[in-house]
C-alpha cells in the first residue's frame, strides 16, 4: 500500500471510530490485518452497544460522518435492520457493530490471531507519525526554463575565449605585407629588357 492511501485509510478509520466513541460504543478495537491471511479488506473495527437501537445509531453516525467529512460511502450494509450485528464494508476496512452476546459468540478478535490490535491512540500516533515524515521530505525543485537559458548562455562566452588566440594568429597571417613575399628580379632579366628597346629604336631610324 502506498503511504499516501495508508494515510487515507487511516483517517477514515479514526474519524469512525470516533463516531463510535461518541454513540457510546463498548470495547473498541481496531485490528490491523495480515495480508496473508486477509487479502479482500486491510482493518477490522469492532465494537458493541447495549441495544439494537443503540447499533444503529452506532452505524447510523460512521455513515453520516465519513459522508459529510471525506465524501465516502459504505460499499454494503448488513445487517442493520436487525441490528444484533451490523457489518459495514468500506472495502479499505468493515466495521463491526454488535451486541454484547453477539460479539461473544463469534469471537471475531479470536478468530483472527495473527492480526495486530490498535487503540485508538494508537492508530492517532500513526497518523502524526506519518504526517510529520512525509513534511520533513525536501521538495526537490526543477529549475525552470528561464534558469536553464541563462545557465546555457553563461557557458558561451568561456568557448569564445578560448578560440579567441587562434583567430589573433590566423589574422597576423594575413596581414603580412605581399611585397616581402615577392622575390627580386635578376640583373640579367634588366639587361635583356635593355638590349632590347636598343634594338628597337635603330631599326626605326633604319626605316626612316
Amino acid at each position: 500500500m502506498a503511504s499516501t492511501k495508508k494515510q487515507q485509510i487511516q483517517q477514515l478509520l479514526a474519524a469512525a471510530a470516533a463516531a463510535c466513541e461518541d454513540k457510546k460504543a463498548e470495547d473498541i478495537r481496531i485490528l490491523a490485518l495480515d495480508p496473508s491471511e486477509s487479502g479482500l479488506t486491510d482493518y477490522f473495527l469492532i465494537c458493541n452497544g447495549m441495544s439494537d437501537r443503540q447499533n444503529v445509531a452506532i452505524t447510523d453516525e460512521i455513515e453520516i460522518r465519513l459522508k459529510r467529512d471525506f465524501g465516502t460511502y459504505p460499499n454494503s450494509v448488513e445487517g442493520r435492520r436487525q441490528g444484533e450485528w451490523v457489518l459495514m464494508d468500506y472495502v479499505d476496512f468493515i466495521v463491526h457493530v454488535f451486541s454484547a452476546e453477539k460479539r461473544a459468540y463469534y469471537g471475531l478478535e479470536r478468530l483472527r490471531k495473527s492480526a495486530t490490535v490498535l487503540s485508538i491512540a494508537d492508530l492517532n500516533a500513526e497518523i502524526k507519525a506519518a504526517i510529520t515524515a512525509t513534511r520533513k521530505k525536501p521538495a526537490t525543485k526543477a529549475l525552470p526554463p528561464a534558469a536553464k537559458k541563462t545557465v546555457a548562455q553563461k557557458k558561451v562566452p568561456a568557448k569564445k575565449t578560448a578560440t579567441a588566440p587562434k583567430k589573433m594568429l590566423a589574422s597576423k597571417k594575413k596581414s603580412t605585407p605581399a611585397t616581402a613575399s615577392k622575390k627580386p628580379s635578376s640583373p640579367k632579366k634588366a639587361t635583356k629588357k635593355v638590349a632590347a628597346k636598343k634594338t628597337a629604336k635603330v631599326t626605326k631610324s633604319k626605316l626612316k
